[in-house]
């Protein structure tokens, strides 16, 4: 079973060209290995199926990642073995995609595609083939894939199998489509988000075809389905170059996701933009999902921002989380401890920390860090779970239950926010209001010709 990441691994700083593809070459990548390592499952999986007589290859992006030193997420073999053979040369394994060839081969609680060499049919729905044709020829199963980078086979006993130019792409840092990009795009539109994103986190520049043939393809990415665009929208978020999500605009690919999508302002994401230094700032930031979005979104409405993120069907923490991030990305920045305290609370405090990376290299925010710091290591309550009073409490001082008792305690954790020497107990039963008021009325009735003295005559 696949094992998605949300943050990518670190990768070797490589300037990408931003926008159309034809600038200046990216920088060469050293000398590529010539035997890779595999993990003792994978190794164990293709020795079973050669020692069947079948052939069985590593393929496709854990040969690219592991060739530029990345670890990869998943690993997955392509074999000459039909389905029914490779359940038959293992005892456990899962039929995740017989249809398609795809056998899961389960190794100490670790699921390993196994794939059998196939020729795709024709694209229907722009997502699957109407059918696949088994094959006995390595070549032709690379063929079907989207990059060269990620056509590549290896096995120890052959070592890499190259049949598109694949390991000179890596070389020269070129995101490139086997064979013809408009055949490539056209059987899955998601492919011209994901060339992207690849650019992205490897800092590799688009080839000038395959770039042209993204801009043609475009309108069909209005096909595929909310979640898959969301996903690789948010794993090139997370890369090391998340400003490159300008690219999806310059590609004119945004208007077909949506038209909020398409009206967010991309300009700032530039170098020299209008918010000078953005892009480095974004890069910056820690590689969270909620984090990253918020950053791409800071410049837009709060409202725009959650029918952006609903529309790409975001998960609702995700949506709050961006969602209060943006709201107070705007707001001044609070000079008196009081009023950070009552933003910490209103915030939280992971999510007030995250507002002050979002709003690095602004006036007062390395003040306001080490004012919040000093908050926390003082220990001040910031929240109603630590305030020293509770909603028992109130009631076992004689307050009634309803709407006012909760008043009260917010009214009291104000004032603790206010000055937090006041977090006692005894102190804040002792500013109860209802307790004042009846100390007041009970003053007030002491005071000559009051209620109390006028009933003592009367008795008299």
């Amino acid at each position: 079973m696949k094992r998605e990441k949300e943050a990518a691994a670190e990768q070797e700083e490589m300037r990408p060209v931003p926008g159309a593809a034809g600038g200046d070459t990216a920088s060469k990548k050293g000398k590529l290995p010539e035997r890779i390592q595999i993990p003792a499952a994978v190794e164990e999986i293709i020795r079973r199926l050669n020692t069947r007589g079948y052939e069985a290859f590593a393929v496709g992006g854990c040969v690219r990642d592991t060739l530029l030193g990345r670890e990869p997420g998943d690993w997955d073999v392509t074999t000459s073995a039909s389905p029914q053979q490779v359940k038959a040369v293992f005892k456990r394994t899962v039929d995740t995609g017989i249809m398609h060839g795809t056998v899961t081969v389960m190794k100490d609680h670790v699921g390993y595609e196994v794939t059998t060499y196939r020729i795709d049919g024709e694209y229907e729905d722009g997502r699957h083939p109407k059918s696949v044709q088994f094959t006995s020829d390595l070549r032709e199963d690379l063929r079907r894939r989207d990059l060269t980078i990620n056509a590549m086979a290896y096995s120890h006993e052959t070592g890499i199998v190259d049949a598109f130019g694949g390991l000179e792409d890596l070389r020269a840092g070129l995101i490139r489509c086997v064979g013809d990009p408009m055949d490539r795009f056209g059987e899955d539109a998601l492919r011209i988000l994901r060339a992207i994103r690849f650019s992205a986190q490897l800092g590799f520049r688009i080839e000038q075809e395959t770039w042209e043939a993204i801009g043609k393809i475009a309108p069909a990415i209005a096909k595929v389905s909310k979640e898959r665009i969301c996903t690789e929208l948010t794993k090139l978020l997370l890369s090391a170059r998340p400003e490159q999500i300008g690219q999806v605009y310059e590609a004119g690919i945004s208007p077909y996701i949506s038209q909020r999508f398409c009206q967010v302002d991309v300009g700032r994401l530039k170098a020299g933009g209008q918010d000078r230094g953005w892009p480095e700032i974004f890069s910056q930031l820690p590689a969270r999902k909620h984090l990253r979005w918020a950053a791409f979104l800071l410049r837009e409405e709060e409202a725009a921002a959650v029918e952006i993120l609903k529309d790409l069907k975001l998960d609702n923490d995700t949506i709050f989380r961006v969602r209060t991030l943006v709201r107070w990305s705007d707001r001044p920045i609070p000079a008196r401890k009081a009023d950070i305290r009552r933003a910490m609370s209103q915030m939280g405090t992971e999510l007030f920390a995250d507002l002050l990376l979002l709003r690095a290299g602004e006036p007062g925010v390395e003040e306001l860090k080490g004012s919040a710091g000093e908050i926390l290591e003082a220990g001040d309550c910031i929240s109603l779970k630590t305030l020293a009073v509770t909603g028992k409490d109130l009631l076992e001082a004689g307050m009634a239950p309803g709407k006012a008792l909760g008043e009260e305690l917010a009214r009291l954790f104000d004032l603790v926010l206010e000055d937090p020497g006041e977090n006692r107990k005894e102190i804040l039963l002792g500013r109860l209001s209802f307790r004042k008021g009846l100390t007041e009325r009970l003053d007030e009735s002491q005071k000559p010709g009051g209620c109390a003295a006028e009933s003592l005559s009367e008795d008299r």
